[in-house]
């Protein structure tokens, strides 16, 4: 099966998950000062938070599916399991943001985080087991440092969430700055297969 249907309606998808974001934010009701917008900075940034994770899911997913080359029905269910936790963040970012972090909804964005990262995982290992050990993306992926530590820090920040919900809440932007620094692996290893 070919690849391209998965990722277009992929990327529709997301882009659906990013514009309902966005319709969460709400303009002050009165008010067109600078101070009449202090109330929303829960609100824009659990907004801007949840664009950065679903951005870097959507930039993981286009560069893992560069090293795939054939979808099989495996792969389609693992993406739409993928796609099912995405699709919880406009709830969980909006509930963070309405309840000013608290400690149930901070440990239910933190849930999300975690369900969306070991779906991608599991996608991550259909796909390679589809394609074998020494794929492209199996080459690319490597020992995946980055890939095993978000989920652990997931684990720590939901139940740090009761007790700090600000603790939970800079674990989850750690790892999406951690996310945010480039990761060429796949790139690298589709340069080398060109240059062959």
């Amino acid at each position: 099966m070919e690849k391209n249907r998965l990722e277009a309606f992929s990327d529709g998808v997301i882009a659906v998950i990013i514009t309902l974001m966005v319709l969460e934010l709400k303009a002050p009701a009165a008010g067109d000062g600078l101070a009449d917008l202090k109330g929303l900075v829960p609100a824009f940034s659990s907004y801007v938070l949840s664009f950065v994770y679903v951005g870097i899911y959507w930039s993981n997913h286009h560069h893992m599916f560069q090293a795939t080359t054939k979808v099989t029905g495996g792969i389609l269910w693992a993406n739409l399991h993928l796609l099912f936790w995405l699709s919880l963040f406009p709830f969980t970012t909006a509930w963070v943001s309405q309840n000013h972090f608290a400690p149930i909804p901070s440990a239910t964005y933190g849930l999300v985080l975690l369900m969306a990262a070991l779906a991608y995982y599991i996608l991550q290992n259909r796909i390679i087991a589809g394609q074998g050990p020494g794929s492209l993306l199996a080459v690319a992926i490597g020992r995946d440092w980055k890939g095993k530590f978000s989920p652990v820090c997931y684990l720590a920040a939901i139940p740090l969430a009761f007790i700090s919900p600000w603790i939970a809440n800079g674990l989850y932007a750690f790892v999406a700055f951690m996310w945010l620094v480039p990761d060429r692996r796949i790139e690298r290893v589709l340069a080398g297969r060109e240059e062959r």
